[in-house]
């Protein structure tokens, strides 16, 4: 299939270090808290990526969804280009020309009132952590140092100390305590377990509408508006980790839009600065909100003009509703294939738009084996709770380009991995 808009030139034109190199850099002089697949991306556009060496392959993960709107998306790119050339940091000490105009598009978008900005989706859990605990004491009158917010098993919600304290993912755990304590863990899918959980001391439910870490985990039809009537019933706040579910991926604006419910807080992230900067957020009522009075939270880099140009500008593409919709058809068009593949090494096929979980027997072998033979026919993909191989391209993805995936995945997925 040819393939437009990527400019191939020999290695030795651009390049003076191998793909081997650079991984032998890596390897001595940064710490070893990742495990990559040998692939050095040296440049990128649409959904297609060259390493260092000059090789193209398919880009099926996205960055974990930071992506969504492709590599090198120039309508994005010409905002963030000019937003360099004026101003990229002023803190919070001063005011700036784009935050305000970014706070007002995406409060619009989510349906909410007010927004508080901040870098990576870890940081936006912690606030919005920290926003269900002083509302419960401010608000709700639960009493000081008591507040629990429950969560589900399985959960990502990132790695800081407060976050892998709620984690049943032994990894996340192991070596890093003591935990901070008030959080209940309950089963994911069981609004009885959540029911059961919730006391007077309960100031919020967390829960990432579809499970992605845990392997594209899809919850019973009908949770979400189950969760979000015990939630308004009990008094509690419905917190929503739409860090990699929302903003297109799929093939809603946001993944509760699945089941047209609003949660009490959105945390977003990753897609939100398109790739090009670090942003994340937490958008809720100005209720809500308003227990934050200034010297409570902060971030030097939160709200700083760049991330906030660019984040605009992503709320004002996904306004048009183009990318929402591509993540619906060629979401429905990749799993119409996937459900053709013949063979028993699949035990299940699962996710919603542009975002599926394909998960191994373990008989068959596992996902990070499948993963690296997907890699010497072009594909990149990675693994996820040992079985489970998943795909979410950016959202620019083709009919086309879909199809030329399939045939490597249906070629590597019904052989035998020897």
């Amino acid at each position: 299939m040819e393939v437009q808009g990527m400019d191939v030139q020999p290695a030795t034109d651009r390049r003076t270090m191998s793909g081997v190199e650079h991984i032998d850099l890596v390897e001595r002089y940064a710490a070893h808290n990742y495990h990559p697949l040998p692939v050095v991306v040296s440049s990128a556009r649409g959904v297609w990526v060259e390493d260092a060496d000059g090789r193209r392959f398919m880009d099926m993960l996205a960055a974990y969804s930071a992506v969504n709107f492709g590599h090198g998306n120039e309508e994005i790119l010409d905002v963030a280009r000019e937003q360099l050339s004026r101003v990229t940091l002023t803190s919070r000490a001063f005011h700036n020309d784009q935050l305000g105009p970014f706070c007002k598009a995406l409060a619009e978008l989510c349906g909410m009132e007010a927004v508080l900005p901040m870098n990576t989706g870890a940081e936006a859990v912690e606030t919005a952590i920290k926003t269900a605990r002083k509302w419960g004491y401010k608000k709700k009158g639960v009493a000081e140092g008591k507040a629990k917010i429950i969560c589900c098993d399985g959960n990502f919600h990132g790695r800081t100390t407060t976050i892998v304290s709620f984690s049943t993912d032994p990894q996340c755990r192991d070596g890093f305590g003591p935990f901070t304590p008030g959080f209940e863990i309950v089963e994911y899918g069981n609004i009885e377990a959540l029911a059961a959980a919730i006391d007077d001391d309960t100031v919020a439910f967390l829960a990432e509408p579809i499970q992605g870490e845990a392997g594209i985990i899809v919850p019973p039809e009908g949770y979400l508006q189950q969760v979000r009537d015990l939630c308004t019933e009990r008094g509690i706040l419905f917190i929503a980790d739409e860090i990699q579910s929302g903003l297109g991926r799929c093939g809603t604006t946001f993944c509760v839009d699945l089941e047209g419910v609003r949660p009490d807080i959105f945390i977003l992230g990753k897609a939100l600065g398109a790739g090009i900067v670090p942003l994340s957020a937490v958008v809720s009522s100005r209720e809500i909100l308003s227990v934050f009075t200034p010297g409570d939270h902060g971030s030097t880099f939160g709200g700083n003009p760049l991330a906030a140009a660019v984040g605009r500008k992503v709320v004002d593409v996904l306004a048009a509703g183009t990318y929402q919709a591509r993540a619906k058809e060629l979401g429905d068009y990749l799993f119409q294939k996937l459900g053709t593949l013949e063979t028993d090494a699949i035990k299940e096929i699962r996710g919603r738009g542009l975002w599926v979980g394909i998960e191994m027997e373990k008989e068959a072998g596992t996902a990070s084996q499948y993963c690296k033979k997907l890699l010497k026919r072009g594909l990149l993909c990675k693994d996820t709770h040992e079985q489970v191989i998943r795909l979410a391209p950016p959202l620019v993805i083709t009919r086309e380009e879909i199809d030329w995936a399939f045939e490597r995945l249906e070629e590597v997925l019904t052989q035998p991995l020897n």
